[in-house]
């Protein structure tokens, strides 16, 4: 559907969204768009738009070509750059910009097209070291109304129908780059010590990673823990809402990642964090005050970390209280989107 005239002649910002599968990094993008939007005139090309944005096709976007007035078109992937420079190159009036969240050496295409972008977002510092230009640094931001603590975490974890009285969640994807068998090993040797806990595994699975995941269900199987360790497959977002509020402690069990929002989601639920040093998770956690930091893939560390909130659940609900009040403080959603707002401001 096109977007009103009125709307379309006044515009200032387009975010490309030309991913058709669902990820990360559309997650990230619908959640900051809408309060983009409320900053400027903002518009939503592609596929997955949320609310709180007007929506542009591709009739809206010919109509741009010539028009007077900078544009800022913001991309968070290769093909958004790459049509950026095409249309730039033809003469729509834009302004790009890329972020990125990647903590590896660019390939060499990435590189031509970051040369080419007037401003460069990074969301972490180590981000920004593999850029090879000046960037801004701005982490990601969390919703903090949408993921919010449950008023009663027992009422809400007994409403599942899951054996026990608590939660312990390992959300996305499953395979192994999101360390879900670190999880599932590390669940074989601590549930059956803790019986008032459930293992819940939030994610999709998809079809070539169908035989990761039947060799973890058979650990799980020969574990016994069949009822005590639960794949939920993919889930629409406000049902992964809904196990966050349920969860007392989140492990983020990443082996790399670009920023794991995870992290600032289940924080900002209130769960206490135990976390493997990837992404974000050195700049977000707080060592031993808001959540416990662990090195990547070592099961033994999980082990070690996860223990001691499993014994005293107490000590992770106080542990999950700390975690909710610096993300609310420092990784807010209009926190990112001042941020973002002041690079577009520079450039036009």
């Amino acid at each position: 559907m096109a977007i009103d005239a009125p709307i379309l002649r006044d515009l200032q910002l387009i975010v490309p969204n030309l991913h058709r599968r669902y990820s990360g990094v559309t997650a990230t993008n619908r959640m900051v768009a809408p309060r983009l939007a409320k900053r400027f005139r903002a518009a939503w090309f592609g596929s997955d738009a949320p609310d709180g944005i007007a929506r542009m096709d591709a009739a809206d976007l010919l109509k741009c070509w010539r028009r007077r007035g900078p544009l800022i078109w913001h991309a968070r992937r290769n093909d958004e750059m790459i049509l950026g420079v095409l249309l730039k190159a033809l003469g729509w009036p834009l302004k790009l910009v890329f972020t990125s969240a990647a903590q590896r050496h660019h390939s060499w295409l990435t590189r031509w097209l970051i040369r080419r972008m007037d401003a460069i977002i990074s969301t972490s510092e180590l981000s920004a070291s593999f850029l090879r230009r000046e960037s801004t640094v701005i982490p990601h931001g969390v919703d903090t109304d949408r993921y919010a603590p449950s008023a009663d975490r027992a009422t809400a974890f007994a409403e599942s129908g899951l054996p026990g009285r608590y939660a312990i969640g390992c959300f996305g994807r499953v395979r192994a780059q999101k360390g879900t068998d670190v999880f599932v090993d590390a669940m074989c040797r601590l549930l059956p010590r803790y019986p008032d806990f459930t293992a819940v595994i939030v994610g999709a699975i998809t079809i070539d990673q169908t035989g990761f995941a039947n060799e973890l269900k058979e650990r799980i199987e020969a574990a016994g823990l069949q009822s005590r360790v639960v794949m939920t497959g993919e889930v629409p977002i406000d049902e992964v809402e809904r196990w966050y509020r349920r969860l007392t402690i989140y492990a983020f069990t990443s082996r790399n990642e670009g920023f794991g929002l995870t992290l600032l989601e289940a924080m900002s639920s209130g769960a206490a964090l135990v976390a493997a040093r990837a992404g974000a998770a050195e700049l977000v956690v707080e060592d031993g005050v808001t959540g416990v930091l662990t090195p990547p893939g070592n099961v033994d560390a999980l082990v070690a970390a996860l223990e001691p909130l499993l014994r005293d659940p107490d000590s992770a609900s106080a542990i999950g209280a700390r975690a909710r009040k610096r993300v609310v403080e420092r990784f807010s959603l209009d926190a990112e989107a001042n941020s973002i707002a002041e690079v577009y401001r520079a450039l036009v």
